[in-house]
């Protein structure tokens, strides 16, 4: 399970008020039947459950945990101190969601970072001179003066770089708010079906008239090894390595692996405050987002429960979904039931055995949900003093607020990193990123104390075959630990509190099968038409009435949304017909 713990140096924090973080079911009481019924209370249940609504159905939310959210959850393991304790950044969700359901006037507050990135060396200073560290943000001459330091060439090529990645990104977009093309309207049944379902061609249409002449340049880059382009475009490692692991993050592959180029463009297609690619802590952690949604969908009229624990989808003599029955034994009907669990769970534990067909079931069995990330959260009493940019009197500086990039000197770490754990090892060296929210949230910790968060890879499911133990848990943030010290001396007796999540206890704490946060690999073969499989690209299952509409479906993992806003459009369509 896993370890959450205070160290000796946290009885000086102990003593305050200890309070759970989450949005509470609102008060009224659950009806025996809803048009809808939304299993999981994540932030794309909870965004179908709003469109839903707002649509005229009548529509609940059953979240298993006492905190709505899903991975985007904000919990105070320690008293005082309140982790985003799953995801940790928000850049993804989409403007016409934010805009739709108002989320700014629903209490959605986000804090900007500039700069955003921080990758320290790990090295002896030159002639007395501290450690070299690259910084980036949103001003391309100081993003070029920092370049500089390692390569002039790069620093010339770096803002073309940027501007070619933004319009690839920016290509993507109209793919994501629409539901994959529906091949098979397009291809069979009535003429007025098929010139119905041309329709759904007009996202991909847009998609290559934005894109134009780089349409190569799309296709190299979605098959591609990030380290193909990075190394096409740069010379310098620090350079190369930050860039890259954008390319890797949350996903068991390597630079040098063909799809990592896509990895890289979805985690920039983002945006915050019209800036492109900018990420952003959220006020009071990731909760804040789902908090929002939540309100936003409760004043439209969604019902919304927290312990109610699903044990079965419910499906009538027809074949068709009927509603769900919850641990308690308590029935609850409904017309439709969407599931924002992940597939595996969906069709493995929430639907009745003999339901699907075999055939079915094996392709479920194969979908690869692969998960290289451990997540350690950490209550510190002092800020983190890094050798390569030190600060006095324990007072951030502008780096404090970055993603702080460490083992990230050169590709040849990430790589190795990676080679252990595919050998079912956790690395030795492995790649962290570090955010400290608490620098600009002042909410989320005591005066004085910081929130730190360090997501690592990579770490396998099984080590060598076996369980994880608690040992394995203390031994590898022991490892991590040692590695921050050498960039930041002092960070190990800051500590007062850890909470450490390996791949078992994501999925087990928050339902992310295998522990991947994006709910099934971002790879080549599970995205678009065959995310999570090609028979379910549309949201649509064998059983009628039973949707997907999380992470799991088009256009796949982060705190995204659109998954929910085209699920539900897609059931609203159906229900239309009926």
């Amino acid at each position: 399970m896993a370890a959450a713990v205070w160290t000796d140096r946290g009885t000086r924090v102990k003593a305050l008020l200890w309070t759970l973080i989450g949005s509470r079911s609102n008060h009224a009481a659950l009806k025996p039947c809803y048009d809808a019924l939304v299993i999981g209370g994540g932030h794309n249940g909870l965004v179908a459950a709003a469109y839903l609504q707002k649509g005229g159905v009548k529509t609940a939310v059953l979240e298993r945990r006492y905190v709505l959210g899903g991975a985007a959850v904000t919990e105070e393991i320690f008293p005082g101190f309140h982790f985003s304790r799953c995801s940790y950044l928000l850049s993804l969700l989409r403007p016409h969601i934010y805009r739709d359901l108002e989320l700014k006037k629903h209490g959605l507050k986000v804090y900007m970072r500039d700069p955003h990135s921080f990758t320290p060396m790990l090295e002896e200073g030159m002639k007395g001179a501290l450690p070299r560290s690259l910084t980036l943000g949103s001003n391309l001459a100081k993003n070029q003066d920092e370049i500089g330091k390692f390569s002039r060439k790069d620093a010339k090529a770096y803002p073309e770089f940027v501007a070619h990645l933004e319009k690839l990104a920016s290509a993507i977009h109209p793919l994501l708010d629409s539901p994959p093309v529906d091949i098979r309207g397009v291809t069979a049944g009535s003429l007025r079906k098929r010139v119905a379902a041309t329709k759904t061609l007009m996202p991909f249409v847009k998609c290559g008239l934005k894109l134009g002449g780089n349409i190569p340049d799309f296709y190299e880059i979605i098959t591609a090894p990030i380290m193909k382009i990075l190394t096409r475009w740069f010379d310098s490692e620090p350079l190369k390595a930050t860039l890259a692991t954008d390319g890797v993050i949350g996903a068991m592959t390597s630079p040098s692996n063909p799809g990592s180029g896509y990895v890289l463009l979805h985690h920039v297609m983002g945006e915050l405050e019209k800036e492109k690619g900018a990420w952003g802590y959220v006020e009071g952690g990731m909760g804040g987002v789902s908090q929002a949604i939540a309100k936003a969908a409760q004043s439209y009229g969604v019902d919304i429960f927290t312990e109610k624990n699903v044990e079965q989808i419910l499906v009538g003599s027809d074949g068709a979904a009927k509603g769900v029955a919850l641990k308690d034994g308590t029935e609850i009907h409904s017309k439709v039931v969407l599931s924002n669990a992940t597939p595996y769970v969906t069709f493995k534990y929430l639907t009745p055995k003999g339901a699907l067909p075999e055939e079915f079931i094996k392709a479920v069995d194969q979908i690869d949900y692969t998960s290289p990330v451990t997540k350690i959260n950490v209550a510190v009493d002092k800020l983190p003093n890094f050798l390569a940019a030190p600060t006095p009197d324990d007072k951030p500086g502008p780096h404090h607020q970055c993603s702080i990039h460490l083992n990230c000197e050169n590709v040849d770490i990430l790589e190795a990193a990676y080679k252990e754990a595919i050998n079912g090892q956790p690395s030795a060296r492995p790649m962290l990123e570090m955010t400290i929210p608490s620098v600009l949230d002042p909410t989320l910790a005591p005066p004085g104390c910081h929130v730190v968060s360090l997501f690592t890879q990579f770490t396998p499911y099984h080590i060598k075959g076996r369980e994880w133990t608690d040992q394995d848990r203390e031994a590898f943030v022991d490892t991590v630990f040692d590695w921050v010290e050498q960039y930041a001396p002092g960070f190990k007796t800051s500590i007062v509190g850890r909470d450490i999540l390996s791949p078992p206890d994501l999925e087990g704490i928050f339902g992310l099968t295998g522990g991947n946060i994006f709910h099934g690999s971002m790879s080549l073969d599970q995205l678009y038409l065959a995310r999570p499989l090609p028979s379910l690209s549309d949201y649509r299952s064998p059983i009628k009435g039973l949707y997907l509409c999380g992470s799991g479906c088009h256009p796949g993992g982060g705190v995204m949304g659109s998954p929910g806003w085209n699920a539900a459009l897609t059931v609203i369509s159906d229900l239309k017909r009926r």
